[in-house]
């Protein structure tokens, strides 16, 4: 099972940015489709965004579509979340995990291997 270690949050103005990484343990991180949730306060975790082992055709939440984007580089056993355009509603504890089911998938179920997530907040 691979580990999971998030970090980048903090605090942002509406209309700023952030980077969150992943960063993974193991030597097969190169082989796993792995994606981004958040969880505001009170309310359930939801899916951000996902991309594939090799990078290619990640998937976004339409609440993030266009104002996020997802990378990873292999060779560091990490993982990116770019957020731009921040909006008070992108506040939230965001985590990163892998991918278990179908490629497409947004369930939290169909993922593992949480990591202990980073908090986000973006003040108005």
């Amino acid at each position: 099972q691979v580990q999971l270690v998030e970090s980048g949050g903090g605090l942002a103005q509406a209309g700023g940015s952030l980077r969150l990484s992943c960063a993974a343990s193991g030597r097969t991180f190169s082989t796993y489709t792995m994606g981004w949730f958040r969880q505001a306060a009170g309310k359930e975790r939801e899916f951000v965004a996902a991309i594939s082992w090799s990078g290619d055709s990640p998937y976004y939440s339409d609440s993030v579509k266009g104002r996020f984007t997802i990378s990873r580089d292999n060779a560091k056993n990490t993982m990116y979340l770019q957020m731009n355009s921040l909006k008070p509603e992108d506040t939230a504890v965001y985590y990163c995990a892998r991918l278990r089911g179908a490629y497409y998938n947004t369930h939290q179920s169909d993922f593992d291997s949480w990591g202990q997530g980073t908090q986000v907040t973006v003040s108005s």
